[in-house]
């Protein structure tokens, strides 16, 4: 009697049961990580949440739509970092979730499961999702819209035409990548008869009116800021660097694969013995309209999100591996065929577990041991709340007021701008980027300046000492890192800025 374990009969019986097991087993891992081990927010999620604050209808840093709900869930739990957390890990279940229900419709539920299982182990969906902002929030926003896509254009279903275009206006107020995904769409709407069919009605023409509706005020804002204009294109003698670029992008897509390429191949027949029986996974066929669909979306926002990033020399695929590898899962599945034998499942579940669980044991490893290397200061491990609160109770002693403004160096500054008052943050660097206050405001209302000091008598940099003059320095305060191995002590310095009058 061949022996079939009890994770295969509950795909085959409990199909949805698994995935909100796996999927919410998954945030919950994601949730504590930080909330355990990061004393300041990751990346540049403090500076999200400062311009957050200002509820811009838009910044240089793009659409305003995930700093709105990053200010929000911030407030929401007490100005405690939890609430931005729980809204990424919520944003991480959506997208799942959403994916498996493509998923369904395309090859069944059973398989479904296995594609959101082979999709959670790209490295894109780790710890880059604890990093709130445009890129996270458009996972589960582009994951519905391919979603609702496939309704439209495979199964006809024209009640979904409101929630496609809401979906499509939020993605858009979201990430700058929105107008390439959704070219994406329309190209392979317009590919396909049946696309071409579905478009020949008054249902497009009154989403593109719900769309406009939603984005209005963002493109007013774009106009008056006069921030349509494309990037430079390169010049003849930049095209084999831009290429070379272009290549290395294509390569950290498929690293971030791996560990879906290794589980694809452990389980393909190379590696079984003769005449073993595995437990069988199937499907009915899947059509010609969705075997293209879903092969279509996994390469076409990888390739043409490489393909500009190396033209115009940007740090990440545009729309991010996210964006780009959502559906790389599911188009395993469609490839396997309508039999998926499940060989080796010891083995399967070992390296499935080991791909969930190794980016957080990285993070876990690099707050507690890169300190210890001198390999360079551990971005989270600053105290945010302790540096946020000291300079916030040091300004309300001296002015007997609570902090306006916080202006100096970037990071530390967007640190203090958590404070619970929610301070101004000025980057005097660049004011333009920070339009709400401008150095001649601060100066009136008052504020601290922040910058990282080198001795223990709090001289401010020569560039800050520009912008600010007759800065007159306070004693440097030092903080505790939650390890600081062999870092040099955290000194911070500051000044006061009195309000006029005081």
């Amino acid at each position: 009697m061949r022996f079939t374990s009890l994770v295969v009969e509950l795909i085959r019986a409990r199909p949805r049961l698994v995935v909100l097991i796996v999927v919410l087993c998954q945030a919950a891992l994601w949730l504590l990580v930080p909330l355990i081990f990061y004393r300041s927010p990751p990346d540049d999620v403090a500076t999200l949440l400062a311009f957050g604050r200002e509820y811009q209808v838009g910044t240089d840093l793009g659409p305003p739509l995930s700093f709105w709900l990053a200010d929000i869930a911030y407030r929401a739990a007490g100005n405690h970092m939890f609430g931005v957390y729980l809204l990424a890990q919520l944003c991480a279940i959506a997208t799942f979730w959403a994916l498996y229900l493509l998923a369904r419709a395309v090859v069944g539920a059973q398989q479904a499961v296995l594609a959101v299982l082979l999709t959670m182990t790209v490295t894109a969906f780790g710890s880059s999702g604890l990093e709130f902002g445009p890129l996270v929030l458009a996972r589960p926003i582009w994951a519905l819209l391919l979603l609702h896509s496939w309704q439209l254009i495979g199964q006809n279903r024209r009640n979904v035409w409101f929630a496609w275009s809401i979906e499509a206006g939020l993605l858009l107020l979201t990430t700058s990548a929105a107008p390439l995904l959704l070219l994406l769409l329309a190209g392979f709407a317009l590919a396909a008869p049946e696309g071409r069919q579905r478009l020949w009605s008054v249902d497009p023409l009154f989403a593109v009116l719900v769309i406009l509706v939603l984005v209005l005020p963002y493109l007013i804002w774009l106009l008056r800021a006069d921030a349509l204009a494309l990037p430079h294109w390169p010049a003849m003698a930049e095209l084999g660097a831009r290429a070379s670029h272009w290549s290395w992008l294509l390569g950290g897509l498929v690293v971030s694969l791996s560990a879906l390429i290794i589980l694809v191949a452990l389980n393909s027949g190379w590696f079984s013995r003769t005449g073993e029986e595995a437990p069988v996974i199937f499907r009915p066929p899947v059509e010609r309209l969705a075997r293209d669909f879903v092969y279509f979306f996994a390469l076409a926002p990888a390739l043409a999100g490489s393909l500009l990033a190396g033209l115009f020399d940007l740090d990440m695929v545009v729309g991010g591996n996210g964006i780009a590898l959502l559906i790389s899962g599911l188009a395993a599945v469609v490839a396997t065929g309508e039999l998926i034998l499940l060989r080796h499942q010891r083995l399967l579940r070992a390296v499935w577990a080991i791909a969930i669980v190794a980016p957080a044991l990285a993070v876990i490893g690099a707050t507690l041991i890169l300190p210890w290397t001198g390999g360079g200061e551990v971005a989270t491990a600053l105290p945010a709340r302790d540096i946020a609160q000291f300079f916030g109770d040091s300004f309300e002693r001296r002015t007997n007021q609570h902090l306006p403004a916080v202006a100096g160096d970037a990071t530390i500054a967007s640190l203090v701008a958590l404070d619970s008052g929610r301070p101004h943050l000025l980057l005097d660097a660049a004011p333009v980027r920070t339009p709400w206050l401008t150095p001649a405001s601060f100066n009136e209302t008052g504020g601290i300046v922040v910058w990282r000091a080198s001795d223990t008598v709090g001289t401010p940099p020569p560039e800050i000492a520009q912008h600010f003059p007759g800065l007159v320095p306070e004693v440097p305060h030092s903080f505790e890192r939650i390890v600081n191995g062999r870092q040099p002590v955290l000194r911070i310095g500051w000044a006061i800025v009195r309000p006029k009058g005081r």
